[in-house]
């Protein structure tokens, strides 16, 4: 390895990325998921070909994770790269040593080819962009009569490793976090570390159709219709009390000028008082939904946001504690912050594919990790005319899923079931 690669990739964590090593294990994995569904059988010795490609693209994402003695950081990782068979259930805590250190791990199955990223490397919206141009080297090496030409060129990305929370931070910004913990939701886990997978795939013209109805956007809409599922499904059931409240990941490039492939998201956090807010209906819940958006989607909260959770990355008292002894401390501090969301839903939106690539893929997945406190997890990401909402679960019962599923039924929305088989699937039909 020359010395101009040993340079190139050392780098230090983004302040967001400090967190999870510190804090993930097998309970607590902080991997996500995506998945492509392709037309074809998948290659494993084209796939491995295609990955190592896009690693010359994608350079920063050839590392490993190393102990320092304040912080973790990032090296260079010389070591070949895994691709096998998927065995495992998904976005389950990545081994190093069982994946030569790589904070990425990509298999396949049939027609399908996943990567589970550890979130240390990088986010939702980076991992897209990497695994995007993994689908592009496949299918150009699949089909290389068709591809010459793009065989030939080397695609150029505009991508840096900054630290984009340092350089937007503001110093004097107030975190805006809520007191009051969150409705858990109930039932027992399934039983020997199963993971449940069901994706609701959705009609996306007609979705559009209706959540314009409400002038609402796809992400309110479908934001509403878990919450009234949650509430019909298990929050009357186990006679919840404390608020229904959804962590909504935010893509702060949308906000902040920014080219970073490391981590570089927020989240606003939708509270909802069932009770004292009377929200026993749909249309109550929707309304609350999109008034909440609009007073935490502002510039002014999402810095607020954001800053606050610099200034716990940047305390001087936090940094000098020496690794060995911060782990434990973040790890308590972890589990605390879970409390206080009832679950996560993350719309990566639309993944975009240059058009001659499309007719060779299916249709796009997206999934998060479920955890102990969070039982259910919830994703999404369209695809031309799909949007596929995915549950993760280790509840041993699909109720909600099933709840969420009826509910678009109702207003003649066609929905398409499919699941890991680790649940009973709700129904195969399509309305």
């Amino acid at each position: 390895m020359s010395n101009k690669k040993e340079k190139l990739y050392w780098r230090r964590l983004d302040n967001s990325a400090k967190i999870f090593p510190i804090s993930a294990g097998k309970k607590y994995s902080t991997v996500f998921r995506l998945s492509a569904v392709l037309k074809e059988e998948i290659k494993p010795k084209i796939l491995k070909a295609a990955v190592n490609k896009a690693l010359k693209q994608y350079e920063y994402f050839r590392v490993k994770l190393k102990n320092g003695f304040f912080w973790n950081y990032l090296e260079y990782n010389p070591k070949e790269i895994m691709i096998e068979e998927e065995k495992e259930y998904p976005c389950k805590y990545i081994e190093p040593k069982e994946n030569n250190s790589y904070l990425f791990k990509v298999t396949y199955f049939d027609k399908k080819i996943n990567i589970d990223i550890f979130h240390s490397l990088t986010d939702g919206n980076s991992g897209v962009m990497f695994f995007r141009e993994i689908i592009y080297n496949y299918i150009e090496l699949t089909h290389k009569e068709e591809f010459q030409e793009e065989l030939r060129i080397k695609r150029k990305f505009d991508i840096s490793t900054e630290d984009s929370y340092i350089k937007n931070y503001n110093k004097k910004a107030k975190g805006n976090n809520s007191s009051r913990k969150a409705y858990k939701l109930g039932g027992r886990k399934i039983k020997l570390g199963a993971i449940s997978a069901i994706h609701e795939i959705i009609d996306l013209d007609q979705l559009k159709q209706e959540a314009k109805k409400y002038e609402a956007t796809i992400t309110q809409y479908l934001t509403a219709v878990l919450i009234y599922a949650i509430y019909q499904a298990n929050y009357l059931k186990y006679k919840g009390k404390k608020p229904i409240k959804v962590c909504i990941p935010v893509n702060l490039k949308k906000y902040f000028p920014s080219n970073t492939i490391s981590n570089f998201f927020s989240y606003i956090t939708v509270e909802a008082e069932m009770k004292k807010n009377n929200l026993d209906t749909f249309h109550k819940i929707l309304d609350f939904v999109k008034k909440d958006f609009t007073k935490r989607l502002t510039p002014e909260e999402i810095q607020k946001t954001m800053s606050g959770n610099v200034k716990l990355g940047t305390n001087p008292f936090i940094k000098l504690i020496p690794l060995v002894v911060k782990k434990p401390i973040v790890r308590l501090s972890y589990l605390e912050i879970r409390k206080y969301t009832t679950t996560t839903f993350s719309n990566i939106g639309r993944i975009g594919i240059i058009g001659k690539y499309q007719k060779y893929i299916e249709d796009f997945l997206m999934l998060i990790a479920p955890e102990p406190v969070e039982k259910i997890k919830c994703s999404a990401c369209s695809f031309e005319n799909h949007i596929v909402f995915t549950f993760t679960s280790i509840l041993d019962d699909c109720a909600i899923e099933k709840e969420f599923y009826e509910f678009l039924k109702e207003k003649n929305i066609n929905v398409k079931i499919e699941s890991n088989g680790v649940l009973d699937v709700i129904s195969t039909k399509t309305k």
